[in-house]
């Protein structure tokens, strides 16, 4: 049996998908609950995912991502939309669901909502622009990692056009804003890149320990 590791070093970014396979409604859903079991700053998750699987959506994305063949080749396009501003309304409802989940009176909670305020909501809003772009990012590696040990491949990708991102799936009314994607399915035996050898630093090179 494959081992983690064993798995990371199958994986690659998959330039070309076979477009007759798709995912499982199993699988996705295996791999919505990797991605919503991702930690974030606070806990707060201050993004929305969206899971394209329209044809007809997908067509309208791949003219947004310059053309590039994953977009509609692939099973599933996965955005991940970040808040384009945290505000204090957003800690609350936060704030509601830690109470909620852990049985605790919000109340008892004040404390830890002046805290993410104090941090987060008192920032200028592109700063908390870019912060919850970050956290975005963290729930991307856990989509990749979770794919990979299920030999699911993946495609990250920033290069598209977030603006057109965002008006064919009406985000900026939504106040998110397009931040990283992800194409996933399965690997077409025409994409040569399977066959490169993955190029990493060395673990001496990349890791210090002090």
């Amino acid at each position: 049996m494959s081992t983690y590791v064993d798995n990371l070093n199958w994986r690659y970014a998959t330039k070309r998908f076979d477009e007759s396979k798709k995912i499982s409604k199993k699988d996705l859903d295996t791999l919505k609950e990797a991605v919503r079991l991702s930690a974030s700053s606070y806990g707060m998750q201050p993004y929305e995912i969206f899971v394209i699987e329209s044809p007809e959506i997908k067509e309208e994305l791949r003219t947004a991502a310059y053309n590039q063949p994953q977009l509609t080749e692939a099973s599933h396009v996965v955005v991940f939309a970040a808040k384009a501003d945290v505000t204090a309304e957003d800690v609350t409802e936060y704030m509601e669901n830690v109470g909620e989940t852990r049985g605790i009176p919000t109340e008892q909670l004040e404390g830890f909502s002046n805290m993410i305020n104090g941090a987060i909501v008192s920032r200028a809003k592109e700063e908390k622009a870019i912060w919850a772009e970050k956290q975005c990012y963290i729930a991307l590696g856990n989509l990749l990692s979770a794919a990979a040990n299920m030999k699911i491949d993946a495609c990250p990708m920033e290069g598209f056009d977030a603006t057109g991102f965002d008006k064919i799936l009406g985000l900026e009314e939504k106040g998110l804003h397009a931040a990283v994607i992800a194409t996933i399915g399965y690997r077409s035996t025409e994409d040569q890149t399977q066959e490169y050898v993955k190029v990493r630093k060395s673990t001496e090179k990349l890791f210090t320990t002090l």
